[in-house]
């Protein structure tokens, strides 16, 4: 390969992928192929991670066209050859800070670049939301996609109308975000490792946080600790791999789950204009309704 590739991109990891000609079979992890599509880019493939199962968690794929768009597996069933079977050209991952490509076994990702350039965008906990999303949107026009038309406005009036939402409210209501874990206890999200939540917080939404203690990102409660916590709204998590909450029938979970709101949440969030306003839109509506 020489310097006069036709195509060219520097990732995250600080790596350029290089190619003869712009890449058009992309294979993409379920979350870039998703915000990839938003740009009008169509992954030839999809893969999950080892939360996923064998079929594609809808929670996830956002609008992709998932009758033309062939789902590799996840987890165990990722293996090089399955990864290639459609020849894409590039491969889109993603990672959590560290390089490494989410979902993929590192033996796996070493021997795929191997064959294939690879584009890894980071977007873990040290990223803005918008910084992630701008690396989507530079990597989809590169692939000779575009933002769709007003998506930037609606983002622009959704941030507003959320702002409106809080400012209006005769008391901040408390929202908690969440993945159920089971009957007996459930994964609280630490509002200030979650680029998307960071984004609430910095709209004025009244984000409640788990005790300190052990875990990173999520703090393991019971529902009695989680009904504690007093939430007004609930960013339910909604991925396959979470029990979904309105299944959630521990006694001790019964006042917050008559008094509060919920809000379907995925906190693996498409990273486009329109899948961002799309969620702002749903919070600010839960807000007026807790606050009414």
């Amino acid at each position: 390969m020489t310097e006069q590739s036709a195509w060219s991109f520097a990732d995250d990891r600080g790596r350029l992928a290089v190619a003869d000609r712009r890449p058009s079979r992309v294979l993409a992890y379920v979350q870039a192929g998703a915000t990839l599509w938003d740009y009008g880019i169509r992954p030839e493939g999809i893969f999950g991670s080892g939360h996923d199962g064998a079929e594609p968690d809808r929670a996830k794929t956002g609008t992709l066209p998932l009758e033309s768009v062939d789902y590799r597996g996840a987890g165990d069933d990722l293996d090089v050859d399955t990864l290639l079977r459609g020849r894409p050209d590039l491969v889109v991952a993603v990672s959590y800070g560290h390089g490494q490509l989410y979902g993929l076994d590192p033996d796996t990702a070493k021997h795929l670049e191997e064959s294939v350039p690879v584009v890894v965008i980071d977007v873990g906990q040290a990223r803005t939301l918008d910084r992630v999303a701008e690396r989507f949107a530079e990597l989809a026009r590169s692939l000779g996609g575009a933002p769709v038309a007003d998506a930037a406005d609606e983002l622009h009036a959704a941030r507003r109308r959320l702002r409106e939402a809080v400012r209006t409210a005769p008391v901040n209501p408390r929202v908690l975000a969440l993945s159920p874990a089971g009957q007996e206890e459930a994964y609280a999200a630490r509002p200030q490792m979650w680029p998307e939540l960071r984004v609430l917080a910095e709209l004025g939404v009244a984000l409640v946080s788990p005790p300190d203690g052990a875990g990173v990102n999520w703090a393991t409660v019971d529902w009695e600790a989680a009904a504690a916590l007093e939430p007004d709204v609930v960013l339910a998590d909604i991925r396959s791999n979470a029990v979904p909450l309105d299944e959630v029938a521990a006694p001790a979970w019964e006042p917050a789950r008559r008094h509060a709101r919920t809000v379907p949440w995925n906190p693996e969030p498409l990273c486009s204009p329109q899948a961002h306003a799309r969620f702002l839109v749903l919070v600010a509506d839960a807000l007026e309704e807790a606050g009414g």
